[in-house]
């Protein structure tokens, strides 16, 4: 398999990703496109002329976010639909009313690092809202992506997923005691495994889907994070001589997996700063590199299975 490269950096901004690349007559879906490297996705997408639907709990926020794209990028086309991705009757709605081919579906929304929740079906917030929304997202639609031809689906991973494998004993935290950053691990391996999967089984339909890692950016997603570690860790951040992130440079490999033509029929993969990532046996200063079991074929495939029987399960 031959390795990515691109000559993008993690300095890269999402727009110049798309410098030279045309999207017109094309349709992009952003999850949680109202905050953080969503707004940034979604500004790059209609920059470059796609028909951008920025899908979001708060759509007065989407609203005020799709406003601003329209000021920065003249023309841009910006429509906004409530999607709760931790409430799958709210993912099916959405599904069920999207008409049309879909070029671009970015599963971007996430939390990160919460308390011990669980969604009405009891399921674990973070597994539920990152994971299972967005699989049942990407599954409701397929249809719409087939329909597209070379359509692509952007799964936003971190390098968080090094934090746990999938433990399909207990995916929802019901036997051993909860753990926030296992919890948020295990979700964003699975995101991996989302675009290993959907990969392999929507090949046939033109579908192709890469995981991304944005990279080290604070944004509102460390809201639930104790003030205390969260001053700490930027302050360690800072003393080893490394740079946050902007939301713009952070947007940029979703970005560049959503568009460029070096992934043309390309999926599978994990990609950070604009090129695959290096398999590790551990994540490189807790950000770089990608876990063995992230990219597991028969990891992946187990997931899917086990996704599909919770989803069912769920709709009887």
């Amino acid at each position: 398999m031959t390795a990515i490269t691109s000559p993008f950096t993690a300095a890269t901004t999402a727009l110049e990703v798309v410098e030279g690349i045309d999207l017109s007559n094309r349709t992009a879906i952003v999850t949680g496109g109202a905050s953080g490297i969503g707004v940034e996705t979604a500004r790059a997408l209609a920059h470059a002329g796609a028909d951008v639907t920025i899908a979001v709990r708060d759509v007065g926020a989407g609203q005020r976010v799709a406003e601003d794209i329209g000021r920065t990028s003249k023309g841009a086309v910006v429509q906004v639909r409530a999607l709760d991705l931790a409430d799958l009757a709210s993912v099916d709605r959405f599904a069920d009313d999207w008409s049309g081919p879909l070029h671009i579906l970015v599963n971007n929304a996430g939390v990160m690092m919460t308390p011990e929740l669980r969604t009405t079906l009891g399921w674990e917030l973070q597994f539920a809202t990152n994971h299972l929304g967005h699989a049942a997202l990407a599954i409701g639609l397929h249809d719409a992506l087939a329909a597209a031809g070379g359509a692509r689906i952007v799964s936003v991973s971190s390098s968080g997923h090094g934090m746990s494998d999938i433990v399909y004993d207990d995916l929802f935290f019901q036997r051993r005691p909860y753990d926030a950053g296992h919890a948020y691990g295990q979700s964003k391996t699975a995101n991996v495994l989302l675009a290993v999967e959907a990969t392999r089984r929507w090949a046939e339909d033109g579908i192709t889907a890469n995981a991304v890692m944005p990279g080290g950016i604070w944004t509102n997603l460390q809201r639930y994070w104790d003030p205390e570690v969260l001053a700490a860790t930027k302050a360690q951040v800072a003393s080893a001589g490394l740079t946050a992130k902007t939301p713009e440079q952070g947007a940029a490999t979703s970005v560049f997996a959503a568009t460029s033509p070096l992934l043309r029929s390309i999926g599978g993969r994990y990609l950070e700063d604009c090129g695959d990532a290096e398999i590790v046996p551990e994540i490189i200063d807790g950000v770089y590199g990608v876990r063995p079991y992230a990219l597991d074929a028969a990891n992946a495939e187990r997931l899917w299975d086990v996704s599909l029987e919770l989803l069912r399960d769920a709709r009887r």
